[in-house]
């Protein structure tokens, strides 16, 4: 059975649709990547997934439960946590209280608060600092820490790469082995193809609200996943009907 299975879902933000159609299935232990364009609709899928917008239309089953329109506090409870796009933090509470908002009682595991800060050393003498004081690199990891304290089965990171500099940025995937080890399936939404290519086990490529090329990492080429980002595929499907 896959962790997670979204079919035919559909996600508007008033009169616009973001999501359209979208199918696809998540293994346990995959990392799957979502590329695409600004605007291709990634993050709005992630949010719904994670419960924060709900769909317009289809269905969402997580650990073969119907979780469509179930609230988001209820699928942190069942093991989604989402790390959002901007970090979203509490600027006016330290690190390790946003940390400790995290924590969810119904969830047991491995990680703890005092986990995350071995995991990020960084942030340890940070840990009684303003979430507004942090750079953008103690941000992240404050946001993943609170994410990764809820103990989840499905890591949703959007575009924790976003304004970091490529040392910060090694350092965030440095951590990614860490979270699958501790039994985290992991999607996240990443620009970096390079990246891409060598973190995931699987990418899939959005255009305009849908899905355009769904393939495993080692079976697909930067050129095909360049060429699904810009629609150029549509031109060659055309060009051989």
């Amino acid at each position: 059975m896959s962790l997670l299975d979204v079919r035919d879902l559909d996600v508007r933000h008033g009169l616009m649709q973001a999501v359209r159609g979208v199918s696809f299935s998540i293994e346990r232990g995959d990392v799957l990547a979502f590329v695409g364009a600004n605007g291709a609709g990634k993050s709005t899928l992630l949010r719904a997934i994670a419960g924060a917008h709900l769909p317009a239309a289809g269905e969402i089953r997580f650990a073969g439960e119907a979780i469509t329109m179930l609230p988001s506090h209820r699928r942190v409870q069942r093991g989604i946590a989402l790390v959002p796009e901007g970090r979203r933090l509490f600027s006016k509470m330290t690190v390790e209280e946003n940390l400790l908002l995290g924590l969810t009682p119904a969830r047991q595991g491995p990680w703890t608060v005092e986990k995350v800060f071995e995991l990020f050393p960084n942030l340890n003498p940070r840990r009684d600092s303003y979430a507004a004081n942090l750079s953008g690199g103690e941000q992240q990891a404050t946001a993943i820490g609170r994410a990764l304290v809820s103990n989840p089965d499905l890591l949703l990171l959007d575009e924790v790469s976003l304004g970091l500099s490529p040392a910060v940025v090694d350092r965030v995937y440095a951590a990614l082995p860490a979270f699958r080890e501790a039994g985290a399936t992991v999607v996240l939404v990443e620009q970096d193809l390079s990246r891409v290519l060598k973190e995931a086990t699987r990418v899939i490529c959005m255009l305009e609200g849908s899905v355009v090329l769904d393939r495993p990492v080692g079976s697909v080429t930067p050129d095909e996943i360049t060429e699904a980002y810009f629609g150029l595929h549509r031109g060659k499907s055309a060009g051989s009907a």
